[in-house]
């Protein structure tokens, strides 16, 4: 009997050694379940902060940005492809001679800004200005005329938003006192200040532009061709002699004065001041800036057969510039 309670006890002890191994194995294999299930919560949690922090940083405007796109009226601004145009030949043609002073440019700038839109701007030659003309005016419409045909063309193929014409002049700079002097004896005929110079045979004329030039309202017209500085060149006497019909013929309406803007460059040359004086009229000059002249014209009405009220005077200062 003490041998079989040996034996049980034995028996019971070692039954007690198990189970008391048994839960260890449990604890055990707890703690690595919780360790395991600890480092995946802290692991989506670092990606979800992550992601947060990224949508965050992407959502938020820096400071430059934050005032113009948060704005309720922000709209991105664009220059205009001219004045882009402008910008870039400038850029490359910084040192090109022949070109207006400061004073000048300011000059018709100012004309150009305080012009009702659309502005008509018509230009006589192709200078180094002309895309600074079109750009200025770029809620309007500016032509350009010139001698040149073929530089027309060249320049139209580099600049695509230029509308130009070439003129046939017929006219040289060595017969200015004999041209004007005609002009003035068919003065009530063909050569009349107010009249549609498409059908006119005026030698000072310019009649073989395109039909509808004629019919456009101008609001500034500026003289800067064609070339005058030598006996044989064509001389301005009939861009100015133009300039004044134009004017003179203006129509206006409810939106557009009646008086034009014109422009004379180079005004201190023989040919340009005293066709000035004599179709401008110096009663009509408004300034006079480095080498640019500027007259304000008024329409007339038609059958006027005179271009300036003073005509004395107009004619006594004609031939003091030209003797």
């Amino acid at each position: 009997m003490k041998m079989m309670n040996n034996g049980g006890g034995a028996t019971a002890a070692a039954t007690t050694k198990l189970i008391l191994l048994h839960p260890s194995i449990h604890k055990q294999a707890a703690s690595h379940r919780l360790w395991l299930l600890a480092f995946v919560s802290f692991f989506t949690f670092a990606v979800l902060l992550t992601l947060i922090n990224t949508r965050d940083s992407s959502l938020t405007p820096t400071s430059s940005t934050a005032t113009t796109t948060n704005h309720p009226h922000y709209h991105p601004q664009r220059l205009s492809p001219s004045i882009v145009d402008a910008l870039l030949h400038y850029a490359s043609y910084s040192n090109i001679s022949g070109r207006m002073t400061e004073s000048e440019l300011n000059s018709i700038s100012r004309v150009l800004q305080q012009c009702s839109p659309p502005c008509n701007l018509l230009v006589f030659g192709l200078t180094p200005e002309t895309l600074l003309w079109k750009a200025l005016n770029h809620h309007g419409r500016t032509v350009f005329v010139d001698e040149n045909e073929y530089y027309i063309a060249h320049f139209e193929e580099r600049h695509p938003g230029i509308e130009a014409y070439d003129v046939q002049y017929t006219t040289k700079v060595s017969d200015m006192k004999e041209l004007i002097k005609l002009a003035k004896e068919q003065v009530k005929n063909e050569c009349r200040p107010v009249q549609n110079l498409l059908f006119s045979e005026c030698k000072l004329g310019i009649n073989d532009l395109p039909n509808h030039i004629y019919d456009v309202d101008w609001d500034v017209i500026l003289v800067d061709g064609p070339r005058g500085y030598y006996p044989a060149a064509p001389g301005r006497m009939s861009a100015i002699f133009t300039a004044g019909v134009l004017a003179r013929s203006k129509r206006g309406g409810e939106k557009r004065t009646k008086a034009t803007h014109v422009f004379v460059h180079d005004f201190n040359r023989e040919v340009e001041r005293a066709c000035s004086h004599e179709f401008l009229c110096k009663e009509n000059m408004v300034e006079a800036k480095d080498l640019l002249a500027h007259f304000l014209v008024e329409s007339s009405k038609s059958g006027t057969n005179h271009f300036c009220r003073n005509r004395t005077s107009s004619s006594s200062s004609s031939s003091s510039s030209s003797s």
